[in-house]
């Protein structure tokens, strides 16, 4: 489950897709103008391919390299990858792995943590651009791309993703559609492989401590009403029993969006369909033309009941200066008990269990503030940080990325590799290991894992009928079922289980047809590359000081505003491109 968040986007565990970090998904679709670039986008490179190339296809696809060659990217990490004592960033098992099955020795040229957007890891990217220092393979956001694209600096790989890339790679990066890999194509030219996950993994839920609400008396949120009665509740009765008035009613952190403590779900739940992830939402008005969900009257609504419940003190006071991980910490130490949050949330805070091993954490569907059904939104696709994987133009080997993709899809989907072997690769010590490799991507691959363990639990389907990779969360789901109480086994259990996890809700979503998916699923307008950025942060510094106290007319201020620094020119861009689809 991956998915992280500028976010993060934590997205798979184990290869199974936590997001943390999340991904900036501003895509495109090939016949758009706006991919169209204005030089060269590249040139095909056939370069050298490995000595024993042969007619076998077997051997295109991860044949191995005699001599080996030497490979150089640069690694933009979240936050939450981490390492044990005898591996690195630079020296690990995938690495050692490219090596050993491929004959690729990788080479970080530079390693950097911060994968949210704005984050350090694109403001380094942005120098090596600018500079022209650029490894062989380049991990890029979506306005990165298109300026390399535009540029002429990238390889073409069309000839050679159809070439090298095997039939398991191709099955994985279309099984939601052609859309995300059409978003790297310029000209009608691929010059990158789209880092894709699966929109739904982002769907907001509302996660609750359960054990707090059976201690308080309390049920589960139908309403928005029993929302806010809730985090009275937290805030004003107790909940951790210390005798103190320390405890607060729903997390929040200062980039007000992301997959740990993000307002989506709050805004969801009063039809206000602002951002997601930092990057804008378009939805559609009464006459069908796509509008920018931040600047709609229901956020506004929203941000109203923000501010209110910040004056009764249910909001942590120091949200605003507060990173997500900086609020998760809160949640961990026992003094939240609410946020609005996708569904890796028991990855994020097991050290929760760590502290006290009764505490308990459920996910439970958006409610709404009427008596219309609240929908979640998700992107229309979604991809990862960094979202897109390119090849230099003077590289030899371009067909190197394609290998290691390939490899990727054969450790995580694939048949040679043991149910150990596997382990090792995707959970090795359970480290999340699968984040030391380049390149990682699941579309749909989660929801589907908590359809078979459910189906294995009620014995419609048989434990072999699993993959390798699933092995993992079925494994502690069952292990929890049966009684066994290890953090893993409950973290596992409450995303992936048959009942009372998060993928149990997302499927309600899916089956009652209630997501509400970005209109606009194309790479980023010439506007949008300009001046999002600046949009943005106009946004978040506006909704911030209302949410502290200011005047809620300032909206009014914030929209006019957001319309003359671009927002009108964005959205006439983006209605254009819609419509010549």
């Amino acid at each position: 489950m991956r998915n992280k968040a500028g976010i993060l986007a934590l997205s798979s565990v184990l290869a199974l897709s936590l997001v943390v970090s999340a991904c900036s998904s501003n895509n495109t679709n090939e016949s758009s103008s706006s991919n169209k670039s204005n030089s060269q986008s590249g040139t095909s490179n056939t370069g050298t391919t490995p000595a024993n190339e042969s007619t076998n296809p077997e051997d295109l696809y991860l044949g191995k390299y005699e001599p080996a060659i030497d490979v150089s990217t640069v690694r933009i990490l979240s936050s939450t990858v981490k390492f044990p004592e005898d591996q690195t960033i630079d020296k690990n098992l995938y690495y050692d792995e490219y090596t050993k099955k491929l004959g690729i020795n990788l080479k970080n040229e530079w390693t950097v943590t911060g994968d949210e957007p704005g984050g350090q890891g694109e403001q380094k990217m942005n120098v090596s651009i600018a500079s022209g220092d650029l490894p062989d393979i380049v991990p890029l956001n979506a306005s990165q791309l298109r300026s390399l694209a535009d540029a002429g600096k990238l390889a073409d790989l069309t000839e050679i993703y159809e070439k090298y890339a095997s039939p398991l790679t191709k099955q994985v990066l279309t099984s939601s559609g052609t859309t995300a890999l059409d978003s790297a194509k310029f000209d009608g030219k691929l010059l990158a492989i789209p880092a894709t996950t699966s929109s739904v993994d982002l769907a907001p839920l509302v996660w609750i401590r359960t054990d707090w609400l059976k201690k308080l008396n309390l049920q589960p949120a139908k309403t928005m009403d029993d929302v806010f009665n809730i985090m009275d509740a937290f805030v004003n009765q107790d909940p951790d029993g210390n005798g103190k008035k320390d405890t607060y009613g729903m997390a929040m952190n200062k980039d007000l969006y992301g997959f740990f403590g993000g307002l989506e779900g709050f805004f969801d739940s009063y039809h206000a369909y602002a951002r997601q992830d930092g990057k804008g939402n378009w939805v559609k008005d009464a006459d069908g033309n796509l509008v920018f969900g931040s600047i709609q009257p229901e956020v506004k609504n929203a941000l109203g009941k923000l501010q209110e419940l910040y004056k009764k003190g249910y909001i942590d006071p120091e949200f605003g200066v507060k990173s997500w991980d900086k609020e998760k910490e809160l949640v961990v130490a026992g003094k939240i008990g609410l946020h609005f949050s996708t569904m890796s949330t028991p990855l994020i805070i097991q050290d929760i269990k760590k502290n006290d091993p009764n505490a308990d954490w459920q996910a439970f569907p958006l409610v709404s503030v009427d008596d219309q059904p609240a929908k979640p939104q998700v992107p229309a696709i979604s991809l990862k940080t960094p979202q897109y994987f390119a090849v230099t133009k003077d590289f030899k080997n371009p067909e190197a990325l394609i290998k290691m993709i390939n490899l990727f899809m054969e450790i995580t989907y694939g048949t040679s590799y043991t149910k150990e072997e596997n382990k090792q690769l995707n959970g090795y010590k359970d480290y999340e290991s699968w984040m030391w490799g380049i390149y990682s991507a699941e579309p749909e691959k989660n929801l589907n894992t908590h359809r078979l363990i459910k189906e294995i639990v009620n014995g419609s389907k048989k434990e072999s009928d699993l993959m390798t990779e699933q092995t993992f969360a079925y494994e502690r789901s069952r292990d929890y079922l049966a009684g066994k109480r290890e953090v893993l086994d409950w973290a596992f259990y409450r995303i992936f289980g048959p009942e009372e996890s998060a993928f149990s809700v997302v499927d309600g979503y899916v089956n009652n047809n209630l997501l509400m998916r970005n209109g606009f699923d194309q790479i980023m307008t010439d506007t949008m590359v300009k001046r999002d950025s600046t949009l943005l942060k106009l946004e978040l510094e506006t909704f911030t000081k209302i949410i502290l106290g200011d005047s809620l007319d300032s909206f009014d201020t914030f929209v006019k505003n957001w319309k003359k620094l671009g927002g009108d020119e964005m959205t006439k861009e983006v209605n254009e491109l819609v419509k010549s689809k």
